[in-house]
């Protein structure tokens, strides 16, 4: 039994980022309702869930017997009826405004007024899309980082409608959930991309004028300044479109040129390169 009042949650997309939420819910013991546009995209977000627990009972950090009862914590549906019985609803669709939008007013006529609700936006207004509900001061921003297992990170953004015991309710989810928080207000990237992106977009921008190899960049920042890794092939994992939307929301959201997406993301993004994705990005994958 789950020692918190967040014993049924819900999460809105089964992608990279909903499934990972999904899984650190329900290895905890959370019931997990995980609700996706189709049967096959539920399906393939409770796949990537069986394969990460298969690497983890490999590792004899899980036992089978335990890989089972997380699965059967989870359970997929397209039907937004599904959500009525759950304390929170966590939102982790595309990073598109009006897409969110979409699917916060489809998750506000079905549970009600007092449960918390909240998206997994790693660059939009939280206090736009709090808008979009009633009773926004139940609203809040949890950005959780990729791979959502492994970063033990989450941020919590609260929108100008936040109220405080929504912060503190949603502080202990994260602790149960087993994440270190952090608050942040209400601004295009938050904190950590705030500093992040910005100094990934700059590392293209100097991959473009030629200063040095995406290689060599990345070597020197991993080697130089002991990132994990280099910012060109986080980029890759982020996924280039994804992170060109959030370079041209940081432009336009701060109205300064200084953000602007580098032209070889845009043309890279406009040849299909997308990173690991799809197979090419700064680097070829299989």
């Amino acid at each position: 039994m789950v020692d918190n009042e967040f014993k049924k949650i819900a999460v809105i997309g089964a992608g990279t980022m909903g499934n990972g939420i999904a899984q650190v819910c329900a290895m905890v013991g959370i019931e997990v309702t995980m609700l996706d546009v189709s049967d096959e995209a539920a399906g393939r977000g409770l796949n990537t869930i069986s394969a990460s627990l298969d690497r983890l009972v490999k590792k004899d950090k899980l036992l089978l017997a335990q890989k089972n009862e997380i699965l059967a914590r989870i359970f997929c549906t397209t039907d937004y009826a599904a959500i009525n019985d759950c304390c929170l609803v966590i939102e982790a669709a595309t990073e598109n405004l009006d897409l969110k939008k979409r699917i916060l007013k489809q998750i506000d006529a079905k549970v009600s007024k007092e449960v918390i609700i909240a998206t997994n936006t790693s660059s939009l207004s939280v206090t736009e899309l709090a808008a979009t509900i009633s009773n926004p001061e139940r609203f809040i921003g949890i950005h959780f980082f990729n791979p959502v297992p492994m970063m033990a990170l989450v941020e919590l953004i609260v929108g100008m409608q936040t109220s405080p015991s929504t912060l503190t309710r949603i502080q202990s989810f994260a602790k149960v959930i087993g994440k270190v928080a952090i608050t942040a207000k209400n601004s295009p990237g938050f904190a950590v991309n705030r500093v992040l992106c910005p100094m990934i977009n700059e590392a293209i921008f100097a991959l473009q004028e030629g200063l040095a190899s995406a290689e060599d960049i990345d070597i020197g920042m991993k080697m130089g300044c002991n990132h994990p890794i280099g910012p060109l092939a986080l980029a890759d994992l982020i996924g280039l479109d994804t992170f060109l939307s959030v370079m041209e929301s940081f432009c336009r959201g701060f109205d300064d040129q200084k953000y602007r997406p580098a032209p070889l993301l845009k043309e890279m993004v406009a040849a299909g390169y997308l990173g690991r994705k799809n197979g090419r990005g700064f680097y070829y994958y299989d």
